[in-house]
């Protein structure tokens, strides 16, 4: 028996892969197994397209979801998402330092509600996603009531 050079597990001497972490042990396992990852990389490119703003308008180039990677994004709406990240993650840490008051909780769900995740979540049961000025709004709702109730009681 020979061990995998990868691993160092006892494979049998006829054996193609690693039973243990998978390693190719030819070199027509090795190509084998590059093409297969060619093909499923190129089934994968070829199922998503190109173009976009990412938020599922049904314009070319989203993954089927509405939604593209961060590298398909221009400059613009990459800060759009970044700020979005920045603002919900900033005011659910900020509401829970304030959880015991009734007000941490609609700052909690304003910034769950701003997130970008949140919109790929809703577009399935909405049938498609909300638009970003809805989620925005829907942010600043919910953070107007919960600074609201913070400062009245």
């Amino acid at each position: 028996m020979k061990t995998c050079p990868r691993c160092e597990s006892s494979i049998d001497d006829e054996a193609s892969y690693c039973v243990d972490c998978g390693a190719p042990q030819t070199e027509a396992a090795a190509e084998e197994l590059d093409e297969y990852v060619q093909r499923q990389a190129q089934q994968i490119a070829g199922d998503s397209g190109g173009g976009g703003d990412g938020f599922g308008d049904g314009s070319a180039g989203d993954d089927g979801d509405g939604f593209l990677s961060t590298e398909e994004l221009t400059d613009r709406e990459q800060l759009w998402r970044r700020g979005c990240y920045v603002a919900g993650y900033g005011t659910v840490v900020v509401a829970l330092t304030l959880v015991p008051q009734i007000g941490a909780f609609p700052l909690i769900l304003g910034g769950i509600a701003i997130l970008p995740p949140v919109r790929r979540l809703t577009a399935e049961p909405l049938g498609s996603p909300l638009k970003r000025e809805v989620m925005a709004g829907l942010y600043a709702v919910l953070v107007l009531i919960g600074a609201a109730l913070l400062f009245l009681l």
